[in-house]
């Protein structure tokens, strides 16, 4: 199998081809955590995770080490210590604990390596260092600024002319700098805020250093992959690869750069300053993990993605369908799977082609249906139905679904989650009273519970083990 990905830099599909096989190594900025996720902010961690879970079937889960950051020290962090009289440590655990319990219930798998910028200090102290005595950075007035004349390449990421940056781009305007596109690598601490020592005077980081310095310290330059969001493009990877190249003398920085598109309401961006923002935190009360996973995979990557209520009950639908496919055929006694059968049906269809076109995940989700259909025409058949060709073709379909986080759940349970623990009560009750009025021919009694089931909403399944129950769709 072949994976293309398009390459932010060269502005082309390129086909992946790993530094080293044995170590192939993905970056991915992650969050601030001052406050809860947006669902845009979640688009990346679904996607990437994505990429993680083919990066694994491809080179072997050992082989494969993804790095996500924590930013645990921000303007907006220490604002928010300071409101409510703490420490910036009791902001940044209590919501570095939710976002990553958020990002679970969306099926993100952990990242191997979850680097926190407070615990990356003396890394970046020691790339600024080098930085400044390459001649790339200065000091003034207790910053240190790169000095960004000295990187030709500055711009190539972004296709922005230094000129274009600066009138683009929200420039502080400082009487200390060289060029008014030099950004600050350390900075002096305001009153209140976290300190750290420095050769050029007490302060902390600034933003950019801390990937540059932590994809040094927990991967080693260069990285194969380097993912996030489009609008960090300009100015955040840019400045990376100007720290990361100067800092080691030149080379490369990363092999690809990956950026996923935004995420819009209404066709307006999503973002916290807009307050057209719908949390993580709240949806995954409303949705099912895996709708909400569906619903963020329904467009390509690279493209915009309009957030809509339809969408959630697009990807609702969807999934039902599958699930529902998976519960019908595991109602019956299905044989082992076969792992060459299951080999064999993956490769006849275009599942692994989408996937690994650019992680073309519109196509790839509509394959599964291929392998859907194919159970659905066997089970029709009734008591004529190849069993193992069955069992091969479900196994085949969660084999799929699993590259992209789907099928996680046992089929049963998922049409039944809905349910508060009375209201099964409630159903599991009135089944054992439809059994035994079955049982003894009462077809008055067996009518009146089937009419109460579906009033609930409650589709009875009759099979080898009794009857089993969902709600319908």
């Amino acid at each position: 199998m072949a994976l293309m990905i398009h390459d932010t830099l060269s502005g082309e599909k390129r086909a992946f081809k790993p530094r080293d096989p044995s170590r192939v190594t993905l970056y991915v900025c992650g969050p601030t955590v001052y406050n809860y996720a947006h669902i845009g902010n979640a688009r990346p961690v679904v996607v990437f995770d994505v990429l993680f879970r083919l990066l694994r079937r491809l080179y072997g889960d050992e082989a494969v080490i993804y790095a996500r950051n924590i930013t645990d020290v921000d303007d907006k962090i220490n604002g928010k210590a300071a409101d409510e009289g703490v420490d910036i440590s009791v902001i940044t655990d209590r919501f570095t604990a939710v976002y990553e319990a958020d990002m679970a219930a969306l099926g993100a798998l952990s990242p191997t390596i979850q680097p926190r910028a407070t615990k990356h200090i003396d890394q970046m102290l020691d790339q600024i260092g080098r930085l400044v005595q390459a001649g790339c950075a200065y000091a003034a007035e207790g910053h240190v600024l790169f000095d960004t004349t000295s990187f030709p390449d500055y711009g190539k990421l972004s296709k922005r002319s230094l000129d274009d940056m600066v009138a683009g781009a929200r420039v502080e305007v400082a009487p200390y700098k060289k060029n008014a596109a030099d950004f600050v690598l350390w900075k002096p601490s305001k009153p209140g805020e976290p300190v750290w020592g420095s050769p050029w005077g007490p302060g902390r980081p600034g933003w950019h250093i801390e990937c540059s310095a932590m994809i040094e310290a927990v991967l080693g330059l260069p990285i194969d992959i380097h993912g996030g969001g489009h609008d960090l493009t300009f100015p955040h990877h840019e400045n990376e690869i100007a720290q990361g190249r100067c800092a080691t003398h030149g080379g490369e920085y990363a092999r690809y750069w990956m950026h996923n598109g935004f995420l819009t309401m209404d066709a307006e961006k999503m973002s916290k300053s807009l307050g057209n923002v719908l949390l993580v935190h709240e949806l995954v009360e409303k949705w099912p993990g895996e709708v909400i996973r569906w619903a963020l995979l329904s467009g390509h990557y690279r493209a915009p993605l309009n957030w809509t209520d339809e969408l959630l009950e697009q990807a609702k639908a969807s999934l039902d369908r599958l699930y529902g496919v998976i519960q019908d055929a595991e109602r019956l006694a299905l044989p082992k799977f076969s792992l060459m059968n299951v080999e064999d049906l993956i490769a006849k269809i275009g599942f692994e082609e989408a996937v690994g076109d650019d992680l073309n995940t519109p196509k790839a989700m509509s394959e599964l249906f291929t392998l859907t259909n194919g159970v659905r025409s066997e089970l029709l058949k009734g008591g004529k139905a190849d069993l193992q060709s069955v069992s091969d073709q479900v196994q085949a379909l969660k084999a799929c679904a699993g590259v992209l986080g789907f099928l996680q759940a046992d089929a049963k349970a998922w049409f039944t989650s809905g349910a508060s623990d009375d209201l099964k009560s409630k159903i599991e009750g009135l089944l054992v009273e439809r059994t035994a009025a079955r049982a003894g021919k009462d077809w008055a009694a067996a009518d009146r519970i089937r009419d109460e089931l579906n009033a609930l909403g409650v589709e009875v399944l009759d099979g080898k083990d009794g009857a089993s129950w969902r709600f319908k769709g």
